[in-house]
């Protein structure tokens, strides 16, 4: 899976299992071997769907997943029987049924080479030492790819990303002026989630191009972000293009509360007053236009022309693209900024509230306004936890779309039962 996903988990794993030794009674855990799948089946996609599969079950034994940089997934649970783990991974191996790592051998626990189970209580040791070998052998792999990269010529880009050229840029262009780009259009919900724990309530929506996603489809072999100027003037591309899209939407839902990440000079354009004057008044609702702080940073005079600008057609801004380590430095009242999309970080996954990491990010949430920071990027619900610690309401990310479409199939009923049964052992 993408880094982005995975930065960390072995660590988080290692230390994860090392704090168990004192809380081992009724743990077992689960070591299921997806590197060993086929690469078609253990693509990002693939991952996802089963790191979802397996989130209610994880989460209902008091658990926890780590997803590792090499697609092995790692999760742990209390109280879960034998049995019930045995049937969580039979469903994880129909997922991939059509792979040959799903064919059972005369493994100790029946499951083959596709997953490994383990009693912690009794088997605490060899569990730690599965977490010390997947984080050595994580370190290794970085290791690897770092003098890859360092000793790749420009002959060797089979294994490495290579920057985006000008040459590249220049043809890519001209294939994004006539492209579908339907396929790497993407939504996401911004939503307001209260203290007690009710349903996340969207309160507009994110439209974008997937840039992972354009990456994967049009220039697989080329890292498009590498090179920041000339990618600044490639979403100035996509920017324009987005705008397109949306003026002819058919969907007129689609453009009642939402956001759009565009450039300083995309808002200055006739693409964006055409786009806005398709808008139809009176059924506008929330309408945000997102700008990236380095964006800003780089012609500030003009980003104070086009904020007014905005802000006079009844758009709020939101500052993009804000870390833990930059917050600090980000005055909103000076910049003029209605909403603040910090991303979340790793500190936002500790499970101890009085940690000194969350109490200094507390403290500049207070500065700029609780009310006014979207934590993005949340994977999950301790996440969410943390920012409603500090004050925050809105949380955009895969864990609210995870709730959000559990909702909707809640609403829409239990699934018909399938006619296809798998063997038990």
């Amino acid at each position: 899976m993408s880094n982005d996903l995975n930065s960390g988990q072995e660590s988080m794993l290692l230390d994860f299992a090392q704090r168990l030794e004192r809380h081992r009674a009724d743990r077992r855990g689960v070591h299921l071997h997806l590197s060993l799948l086929k690469p078609q089946n253990r693509r990002d996609h693939h991952l996802r769907i089963a790191v979802n599969t397996l989130e209610d079950f994880v989460r209902a034994y008091e658990g926890q997943i780590f997803t590792m940089g090499n697609a092995d997934v790692v999760f742990v649970c209390k109280g879960a029987s034998m049995t019930d783990l045995d049937d969580v991974v039979m469903r994880m191996r129909y997922l991939f049924s059509d792979d040959p790592l799903t064919n059972a051998d005369s493994s100790e626990d029946g499951h083959g080479k596709f997953a490994t189970l383990y009693n912690i209580e009794s088997q605490f040791q060899r569990f730690l030492d599965l977490a010390k070998r997947l984080y050595s052998d994580e370190q290794q792999r970085k290791k690897r790819l770092q003098q890859i990269a360092q000793q790749a010529g420009e002959g060797m880009a089979a294994e490495v990303r290579r920057p985006l050229t000008p040459q590249q840029l220049g043809r890519l262009e001209e294939v994004l002026e006539r492209a579908d780009l339907s396929a790497v259009f993407k939504r996401q919900a911004i939503c307001a989630i209260g203290k007690d724990d009710t349903a996340p309530k969207p309160m507009f929506r994110e439209l974008f191009i997937s840039i992972m996603d354009l990456a994967t489809t049009v220039l697989p072999d080329v890292d498009l972000v590498a090179n920041r100027w000339l990618f600044q003037h490639l979403t100035q591309t996509l920017d324009r293009r987005v705008l397109k899209m949306l003026t002819r939407a058919e969907d007129s839902g689609l453009l009642n509360s939402f956001s759009i990440n565009l450039n300083v000079s995309t808002l200055l354009s006739r693409e964006f007053l055409d786009f806005d004057n398709s808008l139809r008044m009176g059924s506008r609702g929330t309408l945000v236009v997102e700008l990236q702080f380095i964006d800003i940073m780089s012609d500030f005079s003009n980003y104070l022309f086009a904020r007014d600008f905005a802000r006079e057609k009844g758009y709020r801004i939101c500052l993009d693209g804000i870390t833990t380590d930059l917050l600090p430095f980000v005055d909103r009242h000076g910049l003029g900024v209605d909403l603040i999309k910090l991303a979340a970080s790793s500190a936002f996954k500790t499970d101890d509230p009085d940690s000194g990491n969350l109490q200094e990010i507390a403290q500049e949430v207070a500065r700029v306004g609780k009310g006014r920071v979207i934590l993005a990027r949340v994977d999950n619900d301790l996440m969410v936890k943390n920012g409603q610690a500090m004050g925050v309401t809105m949380f955009q990310g895969r864990y609210v779309d995870h709730v959000l479409q559990r909702i909707a199939r809640g609403r829409a009923g239990p699934p018909a039962p399938k006619v296809r049964q798998t063997a038990r052992r």
